[in-house]
């Protein structure tokens, strides 16, 4: 005979009623089975649990110790099960999201504020990169998902085609831009540009070299800081900077947005996730869901 988690329960209803008759009533069983079981549990512990009388039941010395013991490993059990189904619903564990985008405003952040609405228990935890950067964790599994521009983003597994953003210019207030409803790309020859190294900074760069040529390449201004250090130099007239619609949440003084035109129409950027069809992590899943729920993937991929 072995100790099983249902002797511990049991237990714990006998000491609780302190009538064997009214413990078996409880948990929906003859009294006789009840008794029985107690009765092999004393015999296997080597101790008498419980003093029986025409009166009822109570616990001997060394019941009260086991009792104490075993309400222990029911909480702890009960407690493990309860995180456990949860983790399996994707209520709780750790999500690592790769970003390309600031979560200043946009899409994005939106989606995460439901993710969190709903499951508050799962830990977010976010990872800056470039395309490559963000692929190379995904490939790696230092991250469940990587969200960034199409563009950049080429990857062999599973993706989704998301949502879509308009490319902005960040100038200083008192700089000529700022008195402009839209700044035209070819306005942009002759200013220096401020690129993130990190980041969407090599598509931006791109976005740039397609549409001025030589006129930008020597324009340009790398930076290996974060968006609050580059306004900061947008508001000090070291440069302007390109950045997406996302970004225009991130308000920092004497500094303003305009959108970057060609033609009639804003410059557009699509985004999509990738991520890995093998990986099983409960908060992707959820994560997945909440993504296909506000964004239904159309394409035929």
């Amino acid at each position: 005979m072995t100790l099983e988690f249902r002797d511990l329960e049991w237990a714990l209803v006998a000491s609780q009623q302190r009538s064997l008759r009214q413990a078996a009533e409880r948990l929906n069983i003859r009294q006789s089975t009840l008794s029985r079981r107690l009765r092999n549990l004393e015999y296997l512990l080597g101790a008498s649990l419980f003093e029986r009388s025409t009166g009822g039941t109570r616990l001997t010395a060394a019941g009260e110790l086991f009792i104490r013991s075993a309400q222990r490993l029911v909480d702890d059990a009960n407690t493990t099960l309860t995180t456990l189904r949860t983790f399996g619903r994707g209520g709780n564990g750790m999500l690592k999201v790769g970003v390309q985008t600031s979560l200043a405003t946009g899409n994005l952040r939106a989606t995460i504020i439901e993710h969190q609405k709903r499951f508050p228990g799962v830990r977010i935890h976010a990872v800056d990169g470039s395309a490559q950067q963000l692929l190379f964790h995904l490939d790696s599994e230092a991250i469940d998902i990587a969200i960034g521009l199409e563009d950049g983003l080429r990857w062999n597994g599973h993706f989704q085609a998301l949502w879509s953003e308009r490319v902005v210019i960040a100038v200083a207030a008192d700089h000529h831009f700022a008195a402009q409803d839209v700044v035209h790309w070819p306005q942009l020859a002759g200013e220096r540009i401020l690129i993130p190294a990190h980041g969407p900074g090599s598509d931006f760069q791109r976005l740039l070299l397609a549409r001025l040529g030589y006129f930008a390449g020597d324009r340009i201004l790398y930076q290996d800081v974060g968006l609050d250090r580059l306004l900061t130099f947008v508001g000090a007239r070291i440069g302007l900077l390109i950045a997406l619609e996302g970004a225009t949440g991130a308000r920092y003084p004497d500094v303003v947005y305009r959108e970057l035109r060609e033609g009639e129409g804003a410059t557009r950027v699509n985004f999509r996730a990738c991520w890995k069809k093998e990986n099983a992590n409960p908060a992707l899943i959820q994560f997945l869901a909440i993504i296909r729920e506000r964004f239904p993937d159309l394409s035929s991929s």
